[in-house]
C-alpha cells in the first residue's frame, strides 16, 4: 500500500497525518469503505489510524459529512471510522461537531476548496480536551482545518487531524509528480 505523503498542518491544527496515499490499492480500499460499506476495510483502516493517534489525546471526533451525503450513502463513514479508531485505542469518541450548510467538496478544485471550504460548529464545550479529528480522505486540508477551527472555538486545548488517506500533492514545476518542490 502506498504510504501517505507528509501533510502540512493548516492552522489551528497542530498536526495532520494520513495512513495511506489515496492512489492505487489504497484508493480502492477507501472506496470499499465509502461505497460498498466494507467493514473489513473499516477495521483495517481504524487499526492503522489508532497507531497514529498522538499521545495525550483525550477525545476523538470526526469531520461530519453533509446531510445530503448521509442520506445518499445511509451512513457517515468518517463517523464509523472515528468510532472504530476510538475503540481500537481506548479513547472516548464523541460527535462534537455539526456541519453547516455549504457546497460539497467533491469535484471542486483545490482553489475552490481552500477559498470556500466547509463550515462546522461545535456542539459541546471542549475545554481542556486534546482532540483528534478523523476524516476518510484529505485533499487540501480544508475540511480538517475548518473542523479544527470549530473545536478550538469550543475550547479544545490542542487539535490534530487524522485521515485514512491523503491525496498526493500536485506535481511541482521543480520536481516529479507527487513531490513538493524545494
Amino acid at each position: 500500500m502506498p504510504v501517505a505523503p507528509p501533510i502540512p498542518a493548516r492552522p489551528p491544527l497542530a498536526d495532520v497525518t494520513a495512513l495511506l496515499a489515496y492512489q492505487g490499492p489504497a484508493a480502492a480500499l477507501v472506496a470499499g469503505l465509502k461505497v460498498r460499506h466494507n467493514r473489513a476495510a473499516q477495521r483495517w483502516l481504524a487499526e492503522g489510524l489508532a497507531l497514529l493517534v498522538p499521545a495525550g489525546t483525550s477525545l476523538i471526533t470526526w469531520a461530519p459529512t453533509s446531510r445530503a451525503r448521509v442520506a445518499a450513502r445511509g451512513v457517515d463513514h468518517a463517523r464509523l471510522l472515528a468510532e472504530a479508531v476510538g475503540r481500537a485505542c481506548g479513547i472516548r469518541c464523541h460527535g462534537t461537531l455539526l456541519r453547516q450548510p455549504g457546497p460539497p467538496q467533491t469535484g471542486r478544485s483545490r482553489a475552490e476548496r481552500l477559498a470556500d471550504g466547509p463550515r462546522f460548529a461545535a456542539r459541546y464545550d471542549l475545554s481542556s480536551h486534546a482532540v483528534v479529528i478523523i476524516d476518510d480522505v484529505t485533499t487540501t486540508g480544508a475540511t480538517l482545518a475548518a473542523a479544527g477551527r470549530a473545536a478550538v472555538a469550543a475550547g479544545a486545548r490542542t487539535v490534530a487531524g487524522l485521515a485514512a488517506a491523503a491525496t498526493p500533492p500536485p506535481a511541482s514545476p521543480t520536481g516529479p509528480p507527487g513531490r513538493l518542490g524545494p
